[in-house]
């Protein structure tokens, strides 16, 4: 493509929560910029990817699920997600094509809030039917997504699976050629505009998401407390606190003997070294903050709601 026909814009993903949405942006970047964990709700933030090819830069905001949950956390969240969309210049709504195909009596009540938003927006919409790996029979898929095409007459629906990057190619040429005409906003290069700092929290949160599962309260946040490097030695010194709102949360993260600590700093330290190219001396601390998911002040400390 010519100067005058390369495109770039925003492409805002949204959806329900754990719809694979996070999922879907590190296979279409081919690397991990966001977290993801089997636990529903595990983004936070509006997390940009960049995707930039000879045809087009692709600037992709994921975003935390859409739900109706109550809770001033979960507000901010919601409200992190309305941003991102309005200020896209393509919208692409992720859905669990596999949880609908088995339980349709779920999409209109989980998509009544999006549906309502973008019902007159003319802007470009697209649906990426996701998981369709997870579906047996392939014949359920119909049903749904010709309900689909009922709620939404004019979004482009593509199936695909983001975890195994089927049917991404078809989806990711049709936002290209929605994207406006535009200049790149940034260098080629560049994959996403998170600080590292932001990066290596996210981390541990994935690992302790990742160590505990079911066990892990939804409750919990990590926070940076401290940032060394040492050039000289090349090692990076980072204190981080984890965040929960009960004595016995903080029991089950630190586990018999500090087991899990011990389990969760290491997987975290490992991955945190590999993003930062150098020796990484990770010290973890567990703190309760009984209130902090209603405390408006402390999100925004944790960069949520604010970007």
């Amino acid at each position: 493509m010519t100067k005058d026909t390369f495109r770039c814009g925003w492409v805002a993903i949204m959806g329900p929560p754990n719809a694979g949405k996070s999922t879907f942006l590190n296979a279409a970047l081919g690397q991990k910029v966001a977290i993801v964990t089997p636990k529903a709700q595990t983004t936070r933030n509006r997390i940009t990817g960049i995707l930039t090819d000879k045809e087009a830069q692709i600037l992709f905001m994921d975003t935390p699920g859409i739900h109706q949950q109550r809770g001033k956390m979960n507000r901010v969240l919601t409200q992190t997600a309305w941003e991102a969309v309005e200020s896209a210049d393509v919208i692409l709504v992720v859905l669990d094509a596999d949880m609908y195909a088995r339980k349709p009596e779920f999409l209109e009540n989980d998509l009544k809030p999006i549906a309502k938003a973008i019902a007159a927006d003319q802007r470009p919409v697209f649906v990426a039917a996701n998981k369709v790996d997870l579906l047996g029979d392939k014949s359920r898929l119909l049903p749904f997504l010709e309900r689909l095409h009922e709620l939404w007459p004019r979004a482009e629906i593509f199936p695909c699976s983001a975890l195994h990057e089927d049917g991404l190619v078809e989806l990711m040429n049709a936002l290209k050629k929605a994207l406006p005409q535009a200049e790149a906003q940034f260098p080629e290069d560049q994959v996403s505009t998170l600080p590292v700092r932001f990066m290596a929290a996210e981390i541990i949160r994935e690992k302790l998401f990742l160590a505990l599962r079911q066990e892990l309260p939804y409750a919990t946040a990590v926070d940076i407390e401290a940032w060394k490097e040492d050039p000289e030695k090349g090692i990076t010194f980072i204190n981080a606190v984890i965040f929960v709102t009960r004595p016995s949360q903080k029991a089950i993260v630190i586990g018999k003997g500090g087991q899990n600590l011990k389990r969760v700093g290491q997987a975290a330290r490992k991955e945190i070294t590999e993003l930062l190219e150098t020796k990484v001396h990770l010290e973890l601390w567990v703190k309760i903050r009984e209130d902090w998911p209603e405390d408006l002040g402390f999100l925004h400390g944790l960069g949520l709601g604010e970007q």
